[in-house]
């Protein structure tokens, strides 16, 4: 199948971002000699390719900032290692990627709306414009949803512009001007049916407003939790962007690998497939990654907070189900659960890891190659193929997918009318626990087993969106963050289970730490803390230093 490929071309034309001072000595300063550009739509088209490189990535797709993964490398927000974004010791830094990448594509989406409004070309560039507000608007979704409010410019500025020293907006007219943004790019771009064989992966009238609808419901929920705005404005806006979504049509949740389907979506099977609404692109030979090999070597592993919300197979909590094996064996707590925990946890015993031409039984535990600080590994995102395991990982990163849209509507509706109807439930959550093969959530099942509807709708969020890259800023928008983030980062259970039996050399208190109850502690609660400020990332040293004083930092730091 022929799929739409990236070439980088605006980094030719624009080369100076927001707040960069180097190089002033350049004429000219800010602008690029394109007289002879800008003529037809496909300069316009050619510009915006380059937009889609700055999509996330792997950089989504990591969970160890927050309480259901443990692990380290660079969150790429605060330029700073993850495990201390997760215990909270985490320092402002001088610089940070995140602030300095979303402003050069900030500024790059402007430069083409600037030279669109210039054009002759009138409804022929209407598709493009459409592109850049849409890149215009997932930047600044990337910036408010670490920083808060951030300075807001809707212009193509030079060295000498005034308003590289524009103070923040706030956090709700961030929110407002991608609201805004994506609803000027909703018309102008094409369904995902109208896209031809090779623009397959460019944006569509679908991508446009599942990120309508998943900043709407951040700030929703945001202004409810934290006392700050409307919230029931920004919900129905989150509700509104989710139905049309669901009554286009143009998108499903996969199954076409039938009980499989939520392992199969992540990798090679899944790309194209109708439940991604944007993805990051890879192609062999071309653009690969590292994932899989990453995972494999533990980059980031679950921990017991994730795995204890898996229900049993009769869709009741493992403290309720008399389905619950318990921890004693190695595969015990995997028995009668969810299947999407064997689909995103490694079973021990899973024929995992490719060596010498075969798939080898794999038993995550505590020496060797396969040694975590929780006794879980990952299995979501593994590729099963030689490529992959050979550093040349091929499958796409998927940004938007239809289930997160169903989950948005699900939990929109009841944060809303304190209330789901049972009918909204089977067109949203229970079509994705059909997939995953699990009883449906219903009321009465709710209200006979003392359960919280709530507490039920962010469970599932959890589990199906796990490890890519929701749970910190769920935590945060729902302003639960200050309760679980101190609390201590847990494994398997190791004393008096088949762990100990198949690890008798460990010391406790010397080679492993466990608590009164006999689970692993991979951090303790005393290592851990979450302060208010930490509701909101630092901004940038280098950037308030920059600004003459009107880029206020953070509250706190």
């Amino acid at each position: 199948m022929t799929r739409f490929k990236y070439l980088s071309f605006f980094v030719l034309l624009v080369a100076i971002s927001t707040g960069c001072k180097k190089n002033l000595d350049l004429n000219p300063l800010d602008k690029i000699s394109d007289a002879s550009y800008w003529k037809t739509p496909d300069d316009f088209k050619l510009f915006t390719n380059d937009f889609y490189n700055g999509l996330q990535g792997a950089h989504n797709y990591t969970d160890n900032n927050s309480d259901i993964a443990y692990g380290s490398g660079t969150d790429a927000a605060a330029n700073v290692d993850n495990r201390s974004k997760s215990n909270g010791s985490y320092l402002p830094q001088a610089n940070a990627p995140l602030w300095d990448n979303s402003y050069k594509y900030i500024r790059a989406t402007n430069y083409l709306l600037q030279k669109a409004e210039e054009s002759t070309l009138g409804a022929g560039i209407d598709r493009w414009k459409g592109e850049a507000l849409f890149f215009r608007a997932y930047n600044y979704w990337n910036l408010v949803k670490n920083y808060g409010g951030v300075p807001k410019l809707e212009k193509v500025l030079d060295v000498t512009s005034p308003e590289l020293y524009t103070a923040k907006s706030s956090q709700s007219d961030i929110i407002d001007f991608i609201i805004s943004d994506l609803d000027n790019a909703i018309s102008r771009l094409p369904l995902q049916s109208q896209l031809s064989g090779d623009e397959l992966g460019r944006v569509t009238q679908g991508a446009a407003l599942a990120l309508k609808a998943r900043a709407a419901l951040y700030q929703g929920t945001w202004a409810k939790y934290h006392g700050q705005g409307d919230a029931a404005k920004y919900l129905t806006l989150a509700i509104d962007a989710s139905e049309k979504m669901i009554a286009s049509g143009e998108y499903a949740l996969y199954t076409d690998k039938g009980a499989d389907s939520y392992k199969y979506l992540f990798i090679l099977q899944g790309d194209d497939s109708k439940e991604v609404i944007l993805a990051k692109r890879y192609y062999a030979n071309r653009a690969t990654h590292n994932w899989t090999r990453e995972l494999w070597f533990n980059f980031m592993v679950p921990t017991k907070n994730l795995a204890d919300q898996y229900l049993a197979k009769d869709g009741l909590p493992i403290t309720k189900s008399p389905l619950f094996k318990g921890y004693g064996t190695l595969t015990s707590e995997f028995q009668d659960r969810d299947p999407r925990m064997s689909m995103t946890f490694i079973e021990p015993g899973s024929s995992i890891f490719f060596e010498g031409g075969i798939w080898q039984p794999t038993f995550p535990g505590f020496n060797g190659s396969n040694a975590t600080r929780t006794g879980y590994m990952l299995r979501k995102f593994l590729d099963e193929t030689i490529d992959a395991a050979q550093f040349r990982g091929e499958y796409d990163f998927k940004e938007f997918r239809y289930a997160e849209v169903l989950l948005i509507l699900a939990e929109a509706l009841y944060e809303k009318n304190g209330s789901i109807s049972d009918g909204d439930l089977d067109r949203t959550i229970n079509l994705i626990r059909d997939r995953a093969v699990m009883p449906h959530l219903t009321n009465a099942l709710v209200n006979a087993n003392g359960l919280n509807m709530l507490d039920e709708i962010r469970r599932e969020r959890t589990v199906e969106l796990a490890f890519e890259g929701f749970r910190r800023e769920d935590l945060r928008r729902w302003k639960t963050a200050e309760t679980i983030m101190p609390q201590a980062l847990k494994g398997v259970k190791f004393v008096g289970t088949e762990y100990q039996t198949k690890y008798p050399d460990l010391q406790i208190g010397v080679d492993i730490q466990v608590d009164a109850n006999g689970f692993i502690i991979a951090e303790p609660a005393s290592a851990r803390s979450f302060q208010p400020k930490h509701y909101l990332d630092p901004i940038p040293l280098q950037q308030v230093q920059l600004s003459h004083g009107t880029l206020e930092q953070n509250p706190g730091w």
